[in-house]
């Protein structure tokens, strides 16, 4: 049985059962800890794939197989306000002066920037917060010390036709060499900053740095970028002229459209190659 790209045996999900049933019962966070150390489910850096085997639990759960313990909370927060940050995200008074040549971009680490980051794409982004998913990087870009702006890149789309046509590998190899390939998820200019070129410059600095990045913090590096824009609120000229390749439309159905209704907003999916041969990895690694 296949959950989040990995298939679990009869055996393995009698231990995920036998897990469960221990006394006190786990906490379905501290569940998928216990489930990734014993099946040693890890990503490439050796930490635990807890991310995915929470989502993979609660598939079980639905089809039948296992019955968790009820969750310590109704419903996880996607976003906590913190009064004394949000008093920061509001617009200035006095509008920073952008030096495309200045542009500080720095990667998330600092609690306090985390959340900064939350905030200001609560209040900002036409979707709101919502968690990134899996392995991910959040940057936030400053001109003179004052945010103008925050990009966030996560997991992969699992699959889409018009990358996977453009990469043409199979779904053997998709489902083991996905984690190759990030998804620029966020990217938000504030809505208070006009600057001619700015949104192109951000995504040349970030792009260029991020498998540099990727590599510090996961001990590997990706080798594809992909980002999906929804049309026709948005072009996708910015990634145009960050050199972002434009692969096709999606069909507008989401992971979860199983009786094809494609009731999703459009969207056009872009693609930013880290390296030369990156179709040539993907499908043979």
């Amino acid at each position: 049985m296949r959950y989040c790209g990995r298939d679990f045996t009869l055996a393995e999900i009698d231990r995920i059962r036998a897990l469960i049933a221990t006394s006190p019962p786990p906490s379905r966070y501290r569940l998928s800890q216990d489930v990734c150390a014993s099946l040693a489910w890890q990503r490439l850096d050796g930490g635990l794939k807890d991310m995915s085997c929470c989502v993979a639990l609660l598939r079980m759960e639905k089809d039948g197989l296992i019955t968790l313990p009820p969750p310590q909370c109704a419903k996880p927060v996607s976003y906590r306000a913190h009064p004394l940050i949000d008093t920061l995200v509001r617009e200035p008074v006095i509008l920073p002066v952008v030096d495309l040549a200045r542009l500080a971009v720095d990667v998330v680490v600092q609690r306090h920037d985390s959340q900064l980051w939350n905030a200001y794409i609560a209040h900002y982004r036409y979707l709101g917060h919502k968690p990134l998913p899996g392995a991910q990087l959040r940057y936030v870009v400053r001109a003179e010390g004052t945010i103008i702006a925050l990009l966030g890149f996560g997991a992969a789309a699992w699959k889409t036709h018009p990358r996977d046509a453009s990469i043409g590998w199979s779904a053997a190899r998709r489902q083991r060499n996905l984690y190759l390939i990030v998804n620029n998820a966020r990217f938000l200019i504030l809505p208070w900053i006009r600057h001619k070129n700015l949104a192109s410059r951000i995504l040349a600095i970030v792009s260029r740095r991020l498998a540099d990045d990727w590599q510090a913090r996961y001990g590997y590096r990706p080798v594809l970028l992909e980002t999906f824009v929804e049309k026709p609120r948005f072009a996708g000229t910015c990634y145009r002229a960050a050199n972002w390749q434009y692969l096709g439309d999606t069909q507008g159905r989401g992971k979860l459209d199983i009786f094809h209704r494609h009731d999703q907003p459009i969207k056009s999916l872009w693609i930013y190659q880290l390296t030369r041969d990156f179709r040539k990895q993907l499908r043979n690694c």
